[in-house]
């Protein structure tokens, strides 16, 4: 059923449909609710709390079922992942469970995964597509330079598949049905997508994209971070690619034979394609404008760029040149939330419209003064809100742990923009700072060492209370050494950056103490990386974390150990 819905793709059409149901979506709201009820009306979950078949009307179902987060949910879940084949959150068993990425607890979470998802993904995707190709069409012999990373899926021990939520979808036999649908051919082989070896999958990714360059008509990871890293490591490895493409055979570095074989298919000498890269890459200046370098007919540059992947976004444009940077879409492990529907706005103002059926959402107001959740129409321009989401795959008003910031309406579904994660506060005393404002205080620090030609690669935090009085720690790698007066005068600016009413008081009271600043080694951030993509995360889904926890001991231990240079704030003596 599914594949017949993604064989043909009409741009209009999609666009139409779109605007009929963000006209309607207060009754959309009620119809996605009842199916999704109805669906899992067996489930024992809804049993526990009073719902059955006749229990449809939002009223009824908000005044039954709490607001829970998942750890509330973690042991339904768990029963699913050991092999319990009974309705626990859904009528059916699911059929594959997704890790999270991890970045935020420590460790990753378990989500169910179904169907339903899936065809969520696709309408989602076709979606934002039909907007992004109305502002940037590509042509029909397009294809898509797709760093796209599937990590390896296993069986837990009650035979359930386990995988990271992109790698669910892109194992999903509807998944290049969809994308083929939409125009978006990979440049790479899907040996390459499926390699076990993350690093070896990327040198395949840069050197299929370029054997295919005039055909790459857009250049796209999850997220930017995915993107700036790709071109990082263009920047080490471009020669050996070059000399790959001269002389038609692979390096030695691609050890995996299923890659290896399916890259050799790909290769044919070519020292004329050799020769004009070398040409473009020896012509730029620090590497400005690779991206339109390597791929003349690329429209734009796509993946997730607000939230915690702003930081990397100056970085992106200085690669992307003149290219149009477009925001993906908005959603979670949990599952899709909001569509890009107005790509030409830049990652700094991009907004995202809730598509109304992809579940029931309400939203719980940050401000102190409200707690009652309002539902999808009611909400306030200008008003800041935490996303709940009761989905088809057994999360019933599920506080998603995401801020967002309601900037307008489409039709009647609202424009939001994305804020950050609720949960990652810096707060020792009577302060409260969010992931937002530790990025505001880092770019405001930044600016003082781009002064000295020198940028902040990556960053993370911490609250250190083991002395007294307790102090945040920022942990900073950065592109090349400068004079320590430079980096103390950066640890002020940090301090001075975090101007919640809360931390100034308690800094000046002195019931925080002096803000420090760990210089790590180069590479040290990559190390982090490896952590998680070791506890089974996807590199296409990997997020930094902002905010190391106690209980991340792991990874604080990695950063602690690579500091080479401590500073201690002089801005409230």
């Amino acid at each position: 059923m599914l594949e017949k819905k993604v064989e043909t793709f009409n741009m209009n059409r999609v666009i139409e449909d779109f605007e009929e149901m963000s006209r309607n979506a207060d009754q959309v709201q009620i119809q996605t609710l009842k199916d999704i009820l109805l669906k899992n009306h067996s489930a024992i979950y809804l049993k526990n709390f009073g719902i059955n078949g006749t229990t449809t009307a939002p009223e009824a179902f908000k005044a039954l079922v709490p607001l829970v987060t998942d750890f509330e949910l973690e042991p339904y879940i768990q029963r699913m992942v050991d092999g319990d084949t009974s309705p626990i959150l859904t009528g059916r068993p699911v059929p594959a469970i997704s890790l999270s990425s991890g970045t935020s607890q420590g460790r990753p979470k378990f989500v169910p995964f179904t169907d339903e998802l899936m065809e969520n993904t696709i309408q989602l995707f076709r979606t934002a597509f039909a907007f992004r190709n109305r502002e940037f069409p590509i042509d029909d012999n397009g294809r898509a330079l797709q760093f796209i990373f599937s990590s390896r899926q296993y069986t837990s021990t009650g035979g359930v598949p386990v995988g990271t939520a992109t790698t669910n979808v892109y194992r999903n036999p509807n998944f290049k049905a969809g994308m083929r649908s939409i125009q978006s051919l990979c440049c790479s082989p899907d040996e390459v997508i499926f390699s076990p070896d993350v690093h070896q999958a990327l040198y395949c990714h840069l050197l299929s994209g370029i054997l295919f360059r005039d055909q790459v008509q857009y250049v796209f990871a999850s997220f930017a971070h995915g993107l700036v890293h790709a071109f990082r490591t263009f920047e080490q490895v471009w020669e050996e690619i070059v000399a790959d493409i001269k002389e038609g055979v692979l390096t030695s570095r691609i050890t995996v034979p299923s890659v290896r074989s399916a890259m050799s298919k790909l290769l044919r000498p070519n020292p004329e394609l050799a020769d004009m890269i070398r040409t473009k890459c020896l012509s730029l200046s620090n590497w400005y404008g690779l991206i339109p370098a390597l791929f003349p007919n690329a429209k734009y540059v796509y993946g997730i760029m607000t939230g915690s992947m702003e930081p990397y976004v100056k970085k992106l444009r200085h690669y992307a040149g003149e290219l149009p940077l477009v925001s993906h879409d908005y959603g979670s492990s949990e599952g899709w939330i909001a569509a890009n529907v107005t790509p030409r706005l830049s990652p700094e103002e991009a907004t995202f419209a809730v598509v109304p059926n992809l579940g029931y959402f309400e939203f719980l107001p940050v401000s102190e003064t409200e707690k009652e959740p309002v539902g999808l129409t009611d909400v306030k321009i200008g008003e800041e809100y935490e996303v709940v989401i009761t989905n088809y795959a057994g999360l019933y008003r599920y506080k998603l742990g995401d801020v967002v910031r309601i900037i307008g309406f489409y039709n009647k579904t609202p424009q939001l923009k994305f804020i950050c994660r609720r949960n990652l506060i810096l707060s020792i005393n009577i302060d409260k700072n969010t992931e937002r404002d530790l990025q505001l205080s880092v770019e405001s620090a930044a600016k003082r060492l781009s002064e000295e030609k020198i940028e902040v690669i990556d960053f993370s935090s911490h609250v250190d209370v083991t002395t007294e009085p307790g102090h945040y720690v920022i942990f900073w790698e950065v592109s090349g050494e400068t004079e320590g007066d430079v980096l103390q005068d950066c640890c002020n600016c940090l301090d001075k950056g975090f101007i919640d009413a809360g931390y100034m008081s308690s800094r000046k009271c002195k019931t925080i103490g002096a803000l420090e600043l760990r210089v790590v080694e180069r590479g040290t951030f990559r190390k982090v990386q490896e952590h998680f993509l070791g506890l089974g995360s996807s590199a296409g889904q990997f997020k930094m974390p902002r905010c190391v926890k106690p209980s991340n001991g792991k990874v604080l231990k990695i950063l602690c150990e690579n500091a080479v240079s401590r500073f201690f704030s002089t801005a409230f003596d």
